[in-house]
């Protein structure tokens, strides 16, 4: 049987900490990934992302996710790529932590996003895995800035932003799901980065740098 990293070789990436795995999502993992987001991401009602895409109806969500999932494979390039990672903790899929970045080359410049099922929030995960994808673009891709966003009053995410060392990088105003509201934006380099106690296993970097542009 042909190895999916064969013919998508950032299949072939995996980041593990101390609690989680974190990959590629594949198709085969879109139920799990899927019961997840059914499961509950945010509370009902708060919305805490840009597209308030956790609130779509059941039989709409896992389409949603699907069609996103296959539509971030299909248009990467070295100019425009999202990673989108799934999370694993004790075997069980949690969530998913994506790392994205536009013209890297020269900006060096990553962004993140995430988002975790809510019987597993309020256990640190949320930092261990942006940790993990900081490390990753830091020490790994060359990356030298690493930014993110979150609305005004998340003070989970906007938490997890302070302890790992990011620094805020100014407030826009925009439309959050027909909501208009503040959006903190965060920036963090490699000498502002509160690293971790622990070292991250990184396995498949090779093709996925290469396929991502980027000089391993």
């Amino acid at each position: 049987m042909t190895a999916p990293e064969s013919y998508w070789p950032p299949f072939a990436l995996t980041l593990e900490t101390p609690r989680l795995t974190l990959r590629p999502i594949r198709d085969e993992d879109i139920p799990a990934a899927v019961q997840a987001a059914l499961d509950g991401v945010h509370e009902p009602g708060r919305n805490p992302f840009s597209q308030p895409w956790a609130e779509a109806p059941a039989e709409e969500l896992g389409p949603n996710m699907a069609q996103w999932y296959w539509r971030c494979r299909g248009t990467m390039s070295p100019e425009d790529w999202t990673l989108l990672l799934g999370i694993w903790h004790g075997g069980e899929f949690v969530g998913c932590q994506d790392i994205a970045a536009k013209d890297f080359a020269a900006l060096k410049t990553v962004s993140t996003g995430s988002w975790l099922t809510r019987r597993v929030q309020g256990r640190g995960l949320g930092k261990e895995m942006r940790a993990a994808v900081a490390l990753y673009a830091f020490d790994w891709l060359g990356a030298e800035i690493a930014e993110s966003e979150a609305a005004a009053w998340n003070r989970q995410s906007l938490g997890v932003s302070r302890s790992l060392g990011y620094e805020p990088n100014g407030v826009t105003r925009a439309n959050w799901g027909g909501t208009v509201q503040d959006s903190q934006r965060v920036r963090l380099t490699p000498a502002g980065f509160n690293r971790p106690d622990w070292t991250l296993n990184v396995r498949g970097h090779e093709p996925t740098a290469r396929y991502l542009g980027i000089r391993a």
